[in-house]
């Protein structure tokens, strides 16, 4: 018996983009906007200057902070969940 070749291929078309969706599993969320910081600091301070500077840094804590917080939240809703289960 001889194999149609079309049917495997068009099987594999269709499994590509959920093998491709397992890939980015685990990949960070959070998108590195530089680019925006740099546009937004550029927009109100020359380049170079100690007030670009300034800004580049406040961007750059205020992103830490928001990202421990993001973490934060994290673990705590973990820790709720394994404290306080629920049975169906």
């Amino acid at each position: 018996m001889r194999r149609n070749p079309g049917r495997f291929y068009l099987s594999l078309l269709l499994l590509a983009p959920l093998l491709a969706g397992c890939l980015e599993r685990g990949q960070p969320t959070m998108v590195d906007s530089g680019g925006d910081d740099d546009a937004f600091c550029r927009a109100s301070h020359a380049v170079g200057s100690p007030e670009y500077v300034a800004c580049r840094k406040d961007r750059d804590v205020q992103r830490a902070n928001a990202s421990s917080r993001a973490d934060k939240r994290q673990r705590n809703l973990g820790e709720y969940m394994l404290n306080n289960p629920t049975r169906p």
